[in-house]
């Protein structure tokens, strides 16, 4: 699976326990264009590159190269503690893969709702009367 550039931002970003706020702090830019960046809504250019880089402590190859983020890190760093806390960033980023599944299916169940309900009401508006279902009583 090849990872974007903003993906292995983020990933590196969340291993040091940095939040978006303390990156747009160090990077001196709001946290809203810090975001932008992470959900690929601005541009990379290679000195933003460079900058992001050099807080995140690695060398910018690492973030353009197209290997997995997995293998990175491993070879950059092999003592146990690393390969388990790379293996916790990985559940959590599946944690929060299934949350974001989950949310979507929620929105569209919702979206679904939203447009009956608007469907009936236009209906309704242009008197067009909808027969209930008798239900026994």
């Amino acid at each position: 699976m090849k990872t974007s550039i903003e993906e292995k931002i983020r990933l590196h970003r969340l291993q040091r326990g940095l939040s978006q706020e303390n990156m747009a702090d160090l990077l001196n830019l709001s946290t809203t264009a810090y975001g932008d960046i992470e959900r690929g809504k601005t541009d990379l250019t290679l000195s933003r590159l460079n900058q992001i880089a050099r807080v995140l402590e690695l060398s910018p190859l690492i973030l353009l190269s197209d290997e997995p983020i997995t293998a990175q890190v491993i070879e950059n760093k092999t003592d146990d503690s690393t390969v388990h806390e790379l293996e916790r960033l990985q559940l959590v980023v599946e944690k929060q893969q299934l949350e974001l599944d989950k949310l979507r299916l929620e929105a569209d169940y919702w979206k679904r709702k939203y447009d009956d309900r608007i469907a009936f009401e236009l209906l309704r508006s242009m008197g067009v009367s909808q027969e209930r279902e008798r239900i026994g009583f």
